[in-house]
């Protein structure tokens, strides 16, 4: 891959894409490489120009000494995308790279087009914790930290994933301790609260559900600093929700920046029509996918003698050929069924769709702009109760 200099340091790019388009950096978390992104590059470099990189300290750039903050991080980005000749980007970040994008919007806004924020914080404390860890793989190495950072990242049930396993190999093997140590102290004696108040790009602020590096808090606390920032939360990811849940964060980030992913979602199998053993399974990985593991065991379990052939039928056609095709994504999909349950007055089958078509993509101000325009065609009566609906699911996350 190339290198190239900015702000002083040697960083290692790629650049994928056609020529034209309009650009997405991706900046990598503390302990990645811009491997980190593989995912989403792939599944959106038809229709962007990506630029992934690899934070100084990490992968192949180059490793300084210790004593930069985060804003020097900012500026090696901005370095960045002077010396490629981009004028403007839209910046993704996660973790580390989260921080970065957040100082870059403050101090280079003319850099920034539109900005989302991954499984990051405006402020670490202890200053000390982030000391200890430095002077942990200074002396011991990578291996030091290599199983408490893989709980972290990783749900429990996929710590033994491939993705975690490739991950961990590239921290241990890819990282030099030097350069962590170093990101870690910039990290200690971070403090963005009082800065991103400036932030003048769009932003989306997305969580994990269950990361116990930067939890939920964390995130809601910049979506409350950010002005006009959104904020999301995708279920069932810990840290790194880039290689946990590639596919959900990519239908987020797509759909923020108002492009199509170009990859089909993985999660998505389309199977054989009728009646067949795949065509079920392949409606119940579907049915999971945009429902949840709850309510689908709760479904079948619970389906007995009598509607059991039932939940057959719907899991293999509804579930298996019609969420199976992927000629629509499931964002246009989950608005095609908000929308006419709204008109048919379907109230339980409205709210069991209205929170993972949120994980699929809707915004609060799509799904605003569909209930409205649903009361022109469908009546005003109609999307009274939508509102109301809505209200009584989402609650005060709603404002």
């Amino acid at each position: 891959m190339p290198l190239i200099r900015a702000n002083g340091v040697t960083l290692n790019y790629e650049l994928s894409g056609p020529d034209g388009a309009p650009v997405v950096v991706f900046s990598n978390s503390l302990g990645t490489t811009m491997a980190m992104w593989e995912a989403q590059a792939k599944a959106l470099s038809g229709r962007l120009r990506c630029l992934r990189y690899d934070t100084r300290g990490h992968g192949g750039s180059e490793v300084t000494e210790a004593g930069f903050a985060v804003d020097d991080l900012a500026a090696d980005l901005a370095g960045l995308l002077d010396a490629l000749g981009i004028a403007k980007a839209h910046v993704v970040g996660l973790s580390l790279g989260g921080m970065t994008g957040q100082l870059l919007a403050v101090t280079r806004p003319d850099k920034v087009d539109r900005l989302v924020l991954v499984a990051t914080s405006a402020y670490m404390p202890p200053e000390d914790l982030w000391v200890e860890r430095a002077e942990m793989v200074e002396a011991r190495g990578m291996e030091a930290v290599a199983e408490n950072v893989i709980k972290r990242w990783f749900t429990a049930p996929e710590q033994g994933s491939a993705g975690a396993k490739a991950t961990r190999r590239i921290l241990t093997d890819e990282v030099p301790a030097k350069g962590y140590a170093a990101c870690c102290r910039a990290i200690g004696k971070m403090d963005l609260r009082g800065r991103i108040g400036a932030i003048a790009a769009p932003t989306l602020v997305i969580s994990g559900a269950q990361d116990p590096a930067t939890p939920i808090a964390m995130g809601e606390e910049i979506a409350a600093l950010v002005p006009g920032a959104a904020f999301a939360v995708v279920p069932d990811a810990a840290h790194l929700i880039a290689v946990e849940r590639p596919d959900a964060l990519t239908a987020h980030i797509a759909a923020f920046l108002g492009v199509e992913a170009e990859a089909p979602d993985a999660r998505r199998p389309t199977p054989p029509p009728g009646g067949t053993e795949a065509a079920f399974a392949a409606g119940v990985a579907n049915r999971r996918g945009v429902l949840g593991d709850d309510h689908v065991e709760r479904s079948l379990a619970g389906a007995g003698t009598f509607a059991g052939p039932w939940q057959d039928f719907i899991t293999r056609y509804a579930w298996g050929e019609i969420w199976g095709d992927d000629t629509l994504p499931w964002k246009t999909r989950s608005m095609i069924v908000l929308s006419i349950t709204l008109a048919l007055g379907k109230e339980e089958e409205f709210k069991l769709h209205l929170r993972p078509a949120l994980r699929n993509g809707v915004t609060l101000d799509e799904l605003r702009a569909l209930l409205k325009q649903c009361a022109v065609y469908a009546g005003v009566p109609a999307a009274n109760g939508a509102f109301r609906w809505a209200r009584e699911v989402l609650g005060d996350e709603l404002g």
